[in-house]
């Protein structure tokens, strides 16, 4: 061997494993979503996709699949006007696609990240999923995927009846439409086939209950649900999830109820000509909907600032984990709360109901809220850069977009190619980036070998 000569030898990377690719969340839920949304765009870009035949924009294609897949219900386009049977079936399998693929992609998170926990850890996660490590996955989907199928089909049932009966709709047309809806609804998606969304049912509480009804349960994630099933009668017995879960619903439909109807009562635009329960009634949709739903049974575009700023808060914090709902979840807005709350009186740990919530939940949390800023304010910059609405419309649209909501204020069709682009990534980053983000931070923990000094800055 000559002098100055180096040998290098080469090693040939062995193929990662089916469990090492799924310890990247990213990229598993990234290219799922993304490949429904591609094929989506393929087929609302054929002819036969749209009523006049000649096919649509390639801005409103990407638009509207992403819609649907990330179960938003922001539109460009007329939903029923625009689109035909067709592409209204088309989208209706999107949002089936979306809502069971997320529900399912959470529950695989919940075993995957079970099994990087310490042993009680882990046990306690697979209690709560009835999950025996990814074996037990097969009976956790078809539970999602059974419980999906009946609560769609019950809601279908109510609104076909009520359809048939209430409007005199032909029978076809009554199933149609209550089988369109019931899937919008229960899967967060917010998509109707009228050009008012549910504004013409504003009073009937046939229609706006049920939907209500079948947004919050869809919001509400799997784990919760199936436990409130096994537990209902027992809160003392619920876990964290479930206990911030159901009670924070409860009191964020009460205060968005109470706000609206305040706020809007005199209005001529919104509640003002609704009767007293009427008011009530719409007061309640509205809010159900902010929190991760697009139906509307009054005009969201009429409604006066400070009921904007309201559904804002309202769509970034959003719904359940594990569940179709957006936003930074119910979950990590109330583990926020209870990090205050233990900060001010001085404790050194936060519990919940009787359990120490870990500090990695905590700074998961910080995380997820943080970044969900991040993302809407670089956002609404951007927007009000390229367009000349103004702060609350923009932000009422940025924040829609990112919790997938679809509630819209009425800016969206008439935006420019470029604002559409940027709420498509928006619904996009809305839907993947609080699972996956949550996830990557559990399966990354890590355990140092090693600590720095301590040393403790001002803070305030």
């Amino acid at each position: 061997m000559r002098e100055g000569t180096h040998v290098v030898i080469s090693r040939r990377r062995q193929p990662r494993t089916t469990a090492e690719r799924f310890r990247h969340p990213a990229r598993v839920v990234a290219a799922g979503f993304g490949s429904a949304i591609g094929i989506g765009t393929v087929l609302l870009l054929l002819p036969v996709a749209t009523e006049s035949g000649q096919g649509a924009g390639l801005v409103d294609a990407v638009f509207t699949a992403t819609s649907a897949v990330c179960v938003t219900g922001l539109i460009t386009v007329d939903t029923g006007g625009h689109w035909s049977t067709f592409g209204e079936v088309v989208i209706l399998a999107l949002i089936q696609t979306g809502g069971l693929g997320l529900m399912t992609l959470a529950a695989l998170f919940t075993v995957l990240v079970a099994r990087r926990l310490g042993l009680r850890r882990r046990l306690l996660a697979q209690a709560e999923t009835k999950a025996q490590g990814l074996s037990g996955m097969g009976r956790v989907v078809r539970n999602i995927v059974l419980f999906s199928l009946a609560s769609e089909a019950v809601v279908a049932v109510v609104l076909t009846v009520r359809f048939a009966t209430g409007y005199a709709r032909p029978p076809d047309e009554a199933l149609y439409h209550g089988v369109f809806h019931a899937i919008s609804a229960f899967n967060n998606a917010g998509f109707s086939l009228n050009s008012d969304s549910l504004i013409g049912y504003a009073t009937d509480p046939w229609v706006s209950l049920t939907v209500a009804v079948a947004v919050i349960v869809g919001g509400l994630g799997f784990p919760v649900v199936f436990e409130l099933a096994r537990r209902w009668r027992k809160p003392s017995t619920w876990s964290v999830l479930t206990r911030l879960t159901v009670w924070l619903t409860a009191a964020l439909l009460l205060v968005g109820m109470v706000v609206t109807v305040a706020v809007e009562r005199s209005n001529p635009d919104t509640l003002a000509p609704l009767s007293g329960p009427g008011k009530l009634l719409a007061g309640f949709f509205h809010s159900a909907m902010a929190r991760t739903a697009g139906f509307n049974s009054v005009d969201t575009s009429a409604m006066r600032p400070e009921s904007l700023f309201a559904t804002d808060l309202l769509m970034f914090i959003g719904g359940g984990s594990a569940g179709t709902a957006g936003g930074i979840k119910v979950t990590t807005f109330g583990l926020l709360a209870f990090v205050i709350w233990s900060e001010m009186r001085g404790e050194t740990q936060v519990s919940v109901g009787r359990r120490r919530v870990p500090e990695a939940n905590q700074r998961q949390a910080l995380a997820v809220a943080l970044l969900g800023i991040g993302a809407v304010a670089i956002s609404v910059f951007t927007l009000l850069a390229l367009t000349q609405h103004t702060l609350d419309r923009v932000l009422f649209e940025a924040i829609s977009a990112f919790g997938t909501v679809g509630l819209s204020a009425g800016i969206t069709p008439d935006l420019p190619a470029a604002a559409k682009i940027l709420l498509i990534m928006l619904m996009f980053v809305g839907r993947v980036g609080p699972l996956t983000l949550a996830s990557a931070l559990a399966l990354r923990q890590r355990t140092r070998r090693f600590e720095y000094p301590e040393e403790r800055t001002i803070v305030g």
